[in-house]
């Protein structure tokens, strides 16, 4: 097994998507985040742990996010956003509860291979990852199985735009290590 080959593929597939991902969306999406009064994060399976991750990010910024799903979760309101990540855009509890949102006057985001999905009809911010998974069309094939790429990539993407947040916000490291949970 060849795992420094593997990794370096990995990183050279990972590379030619945020190549060709649009920073004016993840501008887009900070401002939805900066602009709502909580974040709810949601996703199904391995799009899901990028979620919790995020949101998670999104504590040790200082903002208030939940995981949708999780029993501390609150009630979704006019005031709020509920951000998506999710591939197809399709997955059916993802879609119901974006419209759930909307039907609260919440906003929606979504991070996806698919802007035009169901999900992404009722977003008012899209950050389109442009790679390739089973279900949908891509310029490019991946390696790697199913939706892997569009996984990590949303993780990278993610964690980048933490990054804007950590600018707008003036955090650093250090302020955000303040709130890192201290029960463990």
């Amino acid at each position: 097994m060849d795992m420094r080959r593997y990794g370096l593929t990995i990183l050279q597939e990972l590379e030619t998507v945020l190549e060709q991902t649009d920073p004016a969306a993840g501008k887009l999406l900070a401002e939805a985040i900066l602009g709502a009064e909580r974040i709810f994060l949601a996703g199904a399976g391995r799009s899901g742990m990028a979620a919790k991750a995020f949101a998670m990010r999104l504590m040790h910024l200082g903002l208030t996010a939940f995981v949708c799903g999780e029993t501390t979760a609150p009630g979704i309101g006019p005031k709020d956003l509920l951000v998506v990540v999710s591939g197809s855009g399709e997955t059916a509890s993802l879609a119901a509860m974006a419209k759930k949102a909307r039907a609260q006057g919440a906003q929606v985001a979504l991070v996806t291979v698919r802007p035009e999905s169901t999900v992404g009809a009722l977003a008012s911010a899209v950050l389109r990852v442009p790679a390739p998974t089973p279900k949908a069309d891509s310029r490019f094939r991946s390696v790697q199985p199913m939706g892997s790429l569009f996984e990590q990539a949303s993780f990278l993407i993610l964690d980048a735009l933490v990054l804007e947040l950590m600018d707008r916000l003036g955090e650093t490291g250090d302020t955000m290590f303040a709130r890192h949970a201290n029960l463990e």
